[in-house]
This record gives C-alpha cells, sequence and structure tokens, in this order.
C-alpha cells in the first residue's frame, strides 16, 4: 500500500509539472493596458495612444522560441488629447482609418534576450503596408491575484518599445518649416504596457 502511496503521489507531481510546464494562453486586458506611441513635432515629443485593441500572447516559459504574439488595432481609436488632430491622423494623410481600419502585429519569432527579456520578431500590417519590426520585450510577471477575497485569476504583465519609420508604411506626410525642416519626425517610438489574463478551459 506505502508503493501504491508513493506511486500516486510522484504521478501527481509529474502531472503537475507537466502542466505547469505546457504553454500558457494569455488575453490582453485592454482596460489595463496601454498601446501608445510619441513622434517629434517641433522640437519636442508628441505622445499619443491606440484605445481599442486586442491580443493573445502563448508565453511557453519551457521553450520561449515557441511562444507567439498576435495583436489587432483599430486605426480609428487612436488619440493624441486634441480632436482636430486626431481627425486628421485617421484621414487619408495618415491612418486611412475608413479604408484601412486595422493594424495588426503577428509574431514570427521569439529569442530570449537576458533575463526576463526577449526580442520578438513580427510582422506589423499598418496603412495596408506590411514589415518585420522587432520589439523589445520584458516579462514584468506572473501569479494569481485576488484582492478582499475576489479571485481575479492569473495575470501576467509585459513592456516592449520599438522603434520604426512611418515612411515606410507609406505614411508621408509632412510640412516644410518657414525656416527650413519638417514639423514632424520620421522616426514613431512605440511603447506597450500589457497587462493579459490566463485564458480558462472550455467548460465540457
Amino acid at each position: 500500500m506505502k508503493r501504491i502511496h508513493v506511486a500516486a503521489v510522484l504521478a501527481l507531481l509529474g502531472s503537475a509539472s507537466a502542466a505547469s510546464a505546457a504553454p500558457l494562453t494569455f488575453d490582453i486586458d485592454q482596460p489595463h493596458s496601454q498601446v501608445g506611441f510619441s513622434i517629434r513635432h517641433f522640437f519636442s515629443k508628441v505622445p499619443g495612444q491606440f484605445k481599442d485593441f486586442s491580443g493573445t500572447i502563448v508565453m511557453d516559459q519551457k521553450a520561449p522560441e515557441a511562444s507567439s504574439v498576435k495583436v489587432t488595432i483599430q486605426a480609428a481609436s487612436i488619440s493624441t488629447d486634441n480632436e482636430a488632430r486626431d481627425k486628421h491622423l485617421r484621414s487619408p494623410d495618415f491612418f486611412s482609418a475608413d479604408s484601412l481600419p486595422t493594424l495588426t502585429f503577428k509574431s514570427t519569432k521569439v529569442a530570449p534576450a537576458g533575463r526576463g527579456r526577449y526580442k520578438v520578431t513580427g510582422d506589423l500590417t499598418m496603412h495596408g503596408v506590411t514589415k518585420s519590426l522587432v520589439l523589445d520585450v520584458e516579462f514584468l510577471g506572473m501569479g494569481e491575484v485576488g484582492v478582499g477575497g475576489q479571485n481575479w485569476g492569473t495575470k501576467a504583465g509585459f513592456d516592449a518599445t520599438a522603434t520604426l519609420n512611418r515612411k515606410d508604411f507609406g505614411i508621408n506626410w509632412n510640412k516644410t518649416l518657414d525656416q527650413g525642416g519638417l514639423m514632424l519626425g520620421e522616426y514613431v517610438a512605440i511603447s506597450l504596457h500589457i497587462e493579459a489574463n490566463l485564458r480558462q478551459p472550455a467548460q465540457k
């Protein structure tokens, strides 16, 4: 009986270890996440964000290269806290939000880049053009959370940054200053702050 009991415990531990090593699928928690950017305007940088987005992160801690990311962003949700400017950004001069309503990112490669850090390469489709983009990603942690006795499930946190040239995506609008130079910069800094919820298995 003792041998059977020990064997049962070992089998249970083995199955728990296998489960914890299995890839985990997280859904981005939009209200607690931010898809932000900034671009040079004259001599300073103006920030903005997209407010409507969704996505999934498949994280394989045992084999990071098997992880993946997929995100969809609604172009019309762009916001810089200036309605006139946001209307211009939705126009054909920039994102053509009516005819090209979404931006998408789909990872093609995930590579470790130090403790808790990864290089995530993927295809970014913006303004109808698809180009490869590398995100510098930091994994901030993961765990089950609850407040006041209410269990909110398992959450994970990620930060990511990247820089792109908007002209690579056919977004070329600019104005020449009377003193020389241009109103807008070419390069856009991307900053992502992501909270994600572990997807629960479907009920049978």
